[in-house]
């Protein structure tokens, strides 16, 4: 697949390409970060690429966004004499830059510059393993250089157009690059839409055999594949790493007490995820919007876990999750609290019942959280003693198929039987 503009060379081997991370602090910026934590998940992001060396990081100061140059002429060459002392080849920024800026400032450095959004894609060009993920970075890429095209040619005179004496003076490079690129996306939609549908044909499949489906989502890093992996015996690649899994995966598992449901491990959310990417993995993200409960899981751990939390909840209604999907919080990773803090956590979550408390690394409160995702799919459970007769035999072997059963005593005139059940089949078994 054709990849985003910044090419890693392979070909010479494991050569490190030199980057600097720099985080523009715009102080009127209504939606701005704390710095600290922001540069450092720019460099962890930066870091999730296996050929880059990040040799250095910034927080910029500014006042006010430069239009032409981004940052101010001073700055500039402030910078330009550390990229060159310290032979930088890519500065990475993190924060959207402009197709003019971006050209200004690499030919102010002589470095190759990417903004946070061409950083992700990047990263999920690296990622995608499957076919679906593979032409859905590829569009949200090729959408990406669309609008940056300004930047490619330093020769921007006209093509002839014909013989020159008809027909106006023709196209431009640039904009005969734009139109091979919508050629280009066009073939893309229709290779997606067959992918498409044949995960469609797929839910389909699953939906005559009724299994729930249990979705997890959050931020980059929350520690979804580690608790899916947990829970389902599965091997889905799980590092200390930002996007270290990308393409969705699914296996089924009974749930202690419970029913057999499919949990849906989901690609990490980050904050200013590219809107090319929101749109591209739509259909991807199309199991969150089946789910019958979805799981928030959160590194409680962070420092910043409440700006991330509202983070995934913005996309997850850019995506159009339906508001009466049932969704608990997983509180993750308690095993990297201090204890008091572990303990005030856990007492946080037992006063919600939205709130579960867990380390999918030591295992704590994954029972609970069983049993909690039971409970809501199934209803609380009771405990029952029934009677049949030995003429009720398609009642007995009812129950049992329905799993309900914990104890069955014959006597002569039948069988005593302890069931534990929800409403919901208590509610089926008195209409056979």
């Amino acid at each position: 697949m054709s990849k985003p503009e910044f090419q890693i060379d392979e070909t010479e081997g494991p050569k490190q390409t030199r980057a600097w991370v720099l985080h523009p602090d715009i102080k009127n910026d209504n939606d701005r970060r704390d710095p600290v934590p922001a540069l450092a998940e720019a460099v962890a992001l930066a870091e999730a690429l296996p050929n880059l060396e990040v040799v250095g990081s910034d927080i910029v100061p500014l006042r006010t966004v430069n239009a032409g140059q981004l940052f101010g002429k001073g700055k500039i060459e402030e910078l330009r004499v550390l990229m060159h002392d310290n032979d930088v080849e890519l500065v990475l920024v993190d924060g959207p830059v402009t197709p003019v800026q971006q050209r200004n400032l690499e030919k102010a450095w002589s470095v190759k510059l990417l903004d946070r959004t061409g950083l992700i894609l990047e990263i999920f060009s690296d990622r995608a393993a499957t076919r679906e993920g593979v032409l859905q970075v590829e569009m949200a890429a090729l959408n990406y250089q669309r609008t940056r095209l300004v930047r490619a040619w330093t020769h921007l005179e006209r093509q002839r157009g014909g013989l020159g004496f008809v027909g106006g003076p023709g196209e431009t490079q640039i904009e005969a690059d734009r139109r091979a690129i919508d050629d280009q996306l066009v073939r893309l939609r229709r290779q997606l839409d067959k992918v498409v549908k044949t995960r469609a044909l797929h839910r389909a499949a699953r939906a005559k055999i009724p299994y729930p489906i249990v979705a997890l989502v959050g931020y980059t890093n929350a520690g979804k594949s580690t608790l899916f992996n947990r829970l389902t015996g599965a091997d889905v690649m799980a590092k200390d790493m930002l996007f270290a899994t990308l393409d969705p995966t699914m296996r089924s598992l009974e749930l202690l007490d419970g029913p057999e449901i499919i949990l849906s491990d989901t690609v990490g959310f980050i904050s200013d995820l590219p809107t090319e990417l929101v749109a591209a993995f739509r259909a991807t993200l199309e199991e969150v919007l089946a789910a019958d409960i979805v799981l928030h899981v959160r590194d409680i751990s962070h420092a910043e876990t409440e700006e991330q939390a509202r983070n995934v909840r913005d996309i997850m209604t850019s995506l159009g999750v339906p508001e009466e999907t049932r969704t608990f919080e997983v509180w993750n990773k308690l095993d990297l609290l201090p204890a008091d803090r572990a303990e005030a956590v856990r007492a946080r979550a037992e006063r919600d019942d939205a709130v579960l408390a867990i380390s999918s690394l030591t295992g704590e409160g994954l029972e609970l959280l069983q049993s909690t995702v039971a409970e809501a799919l199934q209803g609380a459970l009771r405990t029952a003693d029934l009677f049949l007769t030995f003429a009720e035999g398609r009642k007995r072997a009812w129950l049992f198929a329905q799993e309900v059963v914990t104890n069955e005593e014959q006597t002569e005139e039948g069988f005593a039987l302890t069931v534990r059940w929800s409403a919901d089949v208590e509610a089926a078994y008195q209409r056979l």
